[in-house]
């Protein structure tokens, strides 16, 4: 997942403290068991499916020469499968009420190639496709479908590139923010997206990256 190091029985808990009625499911996305899983108990529980957010994602680096069979598999299967698979399984309930708001998380690299991430590089083109794809047969439905690319993130999946001086040097140098991004600066992003102010935004992909792409 993107950033977070919170447990779901710990989210939960922290829901519950507020207000908020919850349920935390846990389950591997790259099992198509698990995604129709985690969606039937979510409609069992609140008896719909308003907002899906796609956010599951991994990262394996490795000269493309050398990516293996192993790692390429995982990545497509977490990163760019499940999105299709929940999106499938999560929209079909939104189709029945003829509205719902679906979230993608894709990339800098939807629009990049990258250096020494074949396989998340091609993962996250994917999403940029399916979100456009599904948008183009549900708009017309009342369901909305967009995506959020998120720029350099501060989080688990960038610890190596923030560790490698020379690459963390000549990313924060492209940035004209001058920073990395956080994860909370994400939320206004993904709070827009979810609600009636978007009605009318349909296969966008929001760029969240400091300015990366301006560059």
């Amino acid at each position: 997942m993107h950033g977070s190091r919170s447990t779901p029985k710990a989210t939960e808990q922290k829901l519950h403290a507020i207000g908020v009625e919850s349920i935390a499911l846990v389950g591997d996305v790259a099992d198509p068991a698990v995604c129709a899983r985690l969606v039937d108990e979510t409609v069992k529980h609140f008896g719909a499916i308003d907002i899906l957010v796609n956010n599951a994602g991994i990262i394996r680096r490795a000269p493309a020469a050398e990516y293996s069979e192993e790692d390429w598999r995982a990545l497509i299967d977490v990163n760019l499968s499940s999105v299709f698979r929940l999106m499938q399984l999560a929209g079909r309930h939104m189709l029945q009420r003829g509205s719902g708001k679906i979230i993608n998380i894709a990339s800098l690299l939807t629009f990049q190639g990258g250096i020494l991430v074949p396989a998340y590089a091609a993962a996250k083109g994917g999403v940029g496709q399916l979100t456009k794809a599904f948008a183009n047969e549900w708009a017309s439905k009342g369901v909305n479908v967009n995506a959020i690319a998120p720029g350099y993130m501060a989080t688990d999946n960038t610890e190596a590139l923030q560790k490698n001086p020379e690459r963390a040097r000549q990313i924060l140098e492209r940035i004209p923010a001058g920073r990395w991004g956080k994860p909370e600066d994400l939320a206004g992003a993904a709070v827009f997206l979810a609600s009636s102010a978007s009605d009318y935004i349909h296969g966008h992909i929001l760029v969240v990256d400091g300015g990366w792409l301006n560059r």
